[in-house]
């Protein structure tokens, strides 16, 4: 009887809702539907190609962490973003993103070590090339990989909206931002992480979230 290689690996079908979500949230991350925006969900599942029901659900999960804001007789619409507050965003993720650094020195295996680095490696290449959709792209791998070594849950949950948020100001103001410096601030991320040891992950998670607050503070003061 035929064996399966151990090579093969199914990956499991995602939910409808979470693949609405993510599409939604890259179109408002790209600002392809702009902030401040109203939504509207027939054209919405025109967009993402998928159902009503799924798209209602991802819609309200982003109303959940205010990407979208759901008014009285206003219905939906796409939050707006604002720079000031965007500061307490960064002071509040730094912590979170010390401690998933940290967890993830400490637990990360050897694979998701080596894959770290190997997407910090994709994002120095996007950012010398100027290539800001392939950076994001290699950057949302190095979360994910990042997220699932740390194991921390909560940290995760809690981390992932004030990400999504940080996306979504980078793509709008971009022309202020060097993505070759954010690429490597990741690196010395991943590096660190890879290296094992949990108070150097967590101080190179503080100098990337230095790197975002100098960013920020250059738009504030346009």
């Amino acid at each position: 009887m035929a064996t399966k290689s151990p090579a093969t690996r199914i990956e499991p079908k995602r939910r409808a809702a979470d693949l609405a979500y993510d599409r939604i949230e890259a179109l408002i991350s790209k600002l392809q539907i702009a902030p401040g925006s109203t939504v509207v969900e027939s054209e919405i599942v025109e967009l993402t190609q998928l159902g009503r029901t799924p798209v209602r659900e991802a819609l309200m999960r982003m109303a959940a962490i205010d990407l979208i804001v759901q008014q009285p007789r206003r219905g939906l619409s796409v939050s707006s973003i604002d720079v000031v507050d965007h500061l307490d965003l960064i002071e509040t993720r730094r912590a979170l993103e010390r401690l998933i650094a940290a967890s993830s020195a400490r637990r990360a295996n050897a694979a998701q070590r080596k894959e770290l680095v190997r997407c910090a490696e994709k994002m120095l290449k996007a950012g010398a090339a100027g290539n800001l959709d392939q950076y994001m792209a290699a950057d949302q791998e190095l979360d994910r990989v990042n997220h699932a070594a740390c194991g921390n849950r909560s940290a995760v949950k809690a981390v992932v909206p004030l990400i999504v948020q940080c996306r979504r100001f980078w793509y709008r103001y971009q022309a202020e931002g060097e993505i070759s410096e954010g690429a490597r601030f990741h690196m010395l991320l991943a590096e660190a992480i890879a290296s094992g040891d949990a108070a150097q992950a967590a101080d190179g998670a503080g100098q990337l979230m230095d790197y975002l607050e100098r960013f920020a503070r250059k738009v504030i003061n346009l």
